[in-house]
């Protein structure tokens, strides 16, 4: 039997060991990683299409490919996914089946978002009042392991990379406010990595607010709308995978597809709208050549660094309409016994740029206000992110003109915009000094 004191010497001589390969590691261990993936999730076979709350339409063809889009970020012990589907939303309890499936990161480091295409199958599972409800219950997993799928493929290709990050004003005919022409953010943000190894682009994420509506479920065409052209263009051009995350679109920020020789009703500043896969191309195309002119000029951080912050925040349902939803939806939404839902935000900063996850599509004031509280150089909200619970007024908005009783409707309730904001200043403030 060793001897008391040769066992210590053994065991000083081991933590030693451990302790130098943990250094070694760390300094062999790349300072900044990157890697993206995709994967398709347009479905075999056409399924209904939605557009919102109402009833689904019926597809019948197909225009370019739903996608699921994903990029993984590490620096030192922190890695964060995002990713984005073409889809008119994702649900929490279906982003939850993705992260599952997805043990090398916590489950709080993977942010799920949705393009909001308006010519998409559902992925909410809304009931139909009769039993039954609007969804493909298969298609909504095979989704999520979609996605799942898209991160793990990312994780294995991860190289050392470096960042750079831009964000500016967006030129020419891409979005408008259709409630009030002028009423939106012009602004987009940009993320872009390329390899240390050969200086090809791993992926580029486009951040901007907008209803990609301009086919809309009631043409029947299933498609990703403006984005899977803006996403072509971008890829086609740099390299890499393009991920488009939506921002603060609610209310109703959307396409700039107008008809301008063509008024509906000049008092009130409507015109008729042209709806083709040609406008979609147009606007997409746009989107990216002015994504790219506002990022080629930003420097490169060789060693950005990574700080992901994550809350779980509770949100009253006031609205019959949504309650009904969580209520009676197979995917079986968790809600608690006082007509509450619960859900993730995130507040990232990555290199010298600012994200925050807004659950819903918030109206363009509350994105102007959060932006102008955060602390990044660059400020970006990906709306829709991490799950869809309709549109965020603040209370002031709330039921306030007859133009925003739809959105009000489809609004969790009148203080939802004040549950986000509140919870977004204090993370904003916690994550200071970071």
């Amino acid at each position: 039997m060793l001897s008391r004191r040769l066992q210590i010497r053994i065991c000083s001589f081991l933590f030693v060991m451990a302790a130098l390969t943990v250094q070694v590691s760390a300094q062999t261990r790349p300072a900044f990683e990157v890697g993206a993936a995709r994967r398709n999730i347009t479905p075999d076979t056409l399924l209904p299409l939605t557009g919102g709350m109402g009833p689904t339409s019926p597809a019948k063809g197909k225009q370019g490919k739903l996608m699921a889009r994903a990029m993984v970020f590490r620096s030192g012990n922190e890695t964060l996914a995002v990713v984005g589907l073409d889809l008119i939303g994702f649900p929490g309890v279906l982003g939850d089946r993705s992260r599952a499936l997805v043990p090398r990161i916590p489950a709080d480091h993977i942010l799920i978002g949705s393009t909001h295409t308006h010519s998409a199958p559902d992925a909410y599972a809304l009931p139909d009042g009769k039993g039954g409800h609007s969804g493909s219950l298969e298609y909504m997993y095979f989704v999520a392991k979609q996605a799942a799928a898209a991160i793990n493929d990312a994780l294995d290709h991860m190289q050392p990379a470096e960042l750079r990050v831009a964000s500016g004003i967006a030129e020419g005919r891409i979005a408008y406010n259709y409630y009030a022409p002028d009423l939106y953010d012009r602004r987009v943000g940009v993320l872009q990595a390329r390899s240390l190894a050969d200086g090809k682009t791993i992926g580029t994420l486009v951040n901007y607010a907008i209803h990609p509506e301009i086919m809309g479920a009631e043409h029947g065409i299933m498609s990703p709308d403006l984005v899977g052209p803006l996403c072509d263009l971008v890829e086609s051009q740099t390299g890499g995978v393009a991920v488009f995350m939506n921002s603060a679109q609610g209310g109703m920020v959307t396409a700039d597809n107008r008809l301008l020789n063509r008024p509906k009703d000049p008092v009130r500043a409507y015109w008729e709208d042209l709806s083709s896969w040609n406008e979609c191309e147009r606007i997409g195309k746009l989107l990216a050549s002015e994504s790219l002119r506002i990022v080629n000029g930003a420097a490169w951080q060789r060693n950005p660094a990574l700080v992901v912050r994550s809350r779980r925040v509770k949100f009253q349902v006031d609205s019959p309409e949504m309650w009904q939803v969580v209520e009676y939806s197979p995917l079986n939404y968790p809600h608690g016994a006082d007509r509450s839902v619960t859900t993730q935000i995130n507040l990232v900063k990555l290199g010298n740029a600012e994200i925050l996850t807004i659950p819903g599509e918030a109206l363009p004031n509350i994105g102007f206000y959060l932006k102008r509280k955060m602390k990044g150089e660059h400020n970006l909200l990906f709306g829709l992110t991490n799950d869809a619970f309709g549109y965020i007024l603040t209370k002031v908005d709330f039921m306030s003109f007859p133009r925003y009783e739809y959105v009000s409707g489809a609004s969790l309730g009148e203080m939802t915009g004040e549950v986000l904001i509140q919870n977004a200043l204090d993370m904003v403030s916690e994550m200071e000094g970071k």
